[in-house]
């Protein structure tokens, strides 16, 4: 089916308002300027209609399906267009036929664009592989999923994968105002007045998906009742309504934000698990990155509970991992789970406080020489001393020997007696107690 011959067949306004949106050339095309922008790879191939197969992968609502509609109103090639959701390998045969009769008959190729194309399974895909190798159907393929792990790699290595990264506000912001402003496919024909907060809000709480925020435009504008003088208010709280959420006040780099962040680590430093949670929560509905999140628990974990629960820093460490493999909303599991455990640990800062003590030493005082029994002998070590005299811990009775490690005595780590903490205490002072009595 030829994309554009069934899009001039219908009614643009009936199509939805991120549909009519979609950009026609690479000048209206919004984002990606790291494999769009001028003298780029992606760019140049599709400006000289010398595209090889390509498959774009990215979260929603960014413009894989765009680009693809972009590129079939560039080319000369034919435009077909399938979903592998609805799709089956005997219709791909079919298309791949057309195509070898169309470029036998009027030497023109065939391109072959495959929406989610994950969904394919080995099978299904092993079927491109022939033509796709020849160049005919060129095939554009998208997906959510990286095709590293989603597609065959025989496919893949027939292809240019780009990878599409999630749009900006800056970016959305643009998209929004230029469908307010355009008479032919957007807004422009009513007179709709957007305030700024409402964009913005929108912008930001769409993470990127042009797709959702060009949707909760096109709602709020088409239900909220005209005015006297027959424009449209599409104002914050008519936004929130359109997305089904309320704005939060939660810059990303101001105050609101900073102040969120810090009440959600004195929280977690002063065990009250709830209230940190509610300061998560706040964060993570405001959209903030999980990841900023994780950070924060896991520094935490270190200066404000360190050995007196060793465990924290692990489960802190855990969720961020996880946090960055799955995201949202599935990561705020692991980060609630890492948050309760901090928060209701034993807490210590004397990990802190100890490497602060010993940075002021080495910043404000001589630096000391290292011991020469504790000196590197792989080289010249008779000559020089290096390494003579050293003890070896493993060598003595309970995996210890008196010995100076420094050639001036240091002290900073001061454990405390909360939780496992108590035990290094009780096995450190017997320690530093038989090293006072060396001389």
């Amino acid at each position: 089916m030829d994309l554009f011959i069934e899009e001039k067949k219908k009614d643009l306004k009936k199509l939805p308002l991120a549909v009519r949106m979609r950009p026609k050339t690479l000048d209206e095309f919004v984002g990606q300027g790291h494999i769009l922008g001028k003298g780029k790879l992606l760019r140049r191939a599709i400006e000289a209609d010398r595209l090889s197969s390509v498959v774009l992968f990215g979260p929603p609502g960014i413009g894989k399906t765009s680009l693809a509609w972009c590129i079939a109103n560039l080319t000369k090639a034919y435009y077909v267009s399938i979903n592998a959701t609805t799709s089956n390998v005997d219709e791909l045969r079919k298309i791949i036929a057309a195509a070898k009769q169309k470029e036998a008959n009027a030497a023109q190729k065939t391109i072959l664009f495959i929406d989610e194309i994950h969904r394919f399974n080995k099978a299904q895909q092993d079927v491109l592989l022939p033509d796709v190798e020849d160049g005919n159907p060129i095939l554009i393929g998208a997906t959510v999923h990286n095709p590293f792990f989603s597609l065959a790699s025989p496919l893949l290595s027939r292809s240019l994968v780009c990878e599409l990264k999630s749009l900006k506000e800056s970016e959305i912001l643009a998209i929004l105002n230029s469908a307010i402003k355009n008479s032919e496919r957007g807004l422009g024909n009513l007179k709709v007045n957007a305030d700024k907060k409402a964009l913005g809000f929108l912008a930001k709480i769409c993470e990127g998906d042009a797709r959702r925020a060009l949707n909760a435009l096109e709602v709020g504008v088409l239900t909220t009742p005209k005015s006297k003088d027959a424009s449209i208010d599409f104002n914050l709280e008519v936004a929130q309504e359109s997305i089904q959420k309320k704005a939060v006040v939660y810059d990303h780099d101001e105050d609101a934000h900073y102040d969120t962040a810090s009440a959600f680590i004195k929280s977690m430093r002063g065990s009250d698990p709830d209230s940190a949670l509610y300061w998560m929560a706040k964060m993570l509905y405001s959209g903030e990155d999980p990841r900023f999140v994780a950070r924060r628990v896991c520094i935490l974990a270190a200066e404000d509970v360190g050995n007196a629960d060793p465990l924290a820093l692990v489960l802190a460490n855990a969720a961020l991992q996880i946090a960055e493999f799955v995201g949202m909303p599935e990561a705020r599991i692991p980060l609630a789970q890492a948050v309760i455990y901090v928060s209701c640990a034993p807490k210590s800062n004397a990990s802190y406080l100890a490497i602060d003590k010993a940075l002021y030493d080495i910043e404000n005082k001589k630096v000391q020489e290292v011991p020469d029994h504790l000196k590197d002998a792989s080289l010249d070590a008779e000559a020089l001393g290096h390494g003579q005299g050293y003890k070896y811990a493993h060598d003595y009775p309970g995996h210890h020997v008196q010995q100076k490690y420094t050639r001036k005595k240091v002290r900073y780590y001061e454990p405390t007696n909360m939780g496992y903490e108590a035990k290094i205490k009780e096995r450190l002072e017997k320690l530093r107690h038989e090293q006072e009595n060396l001389k």
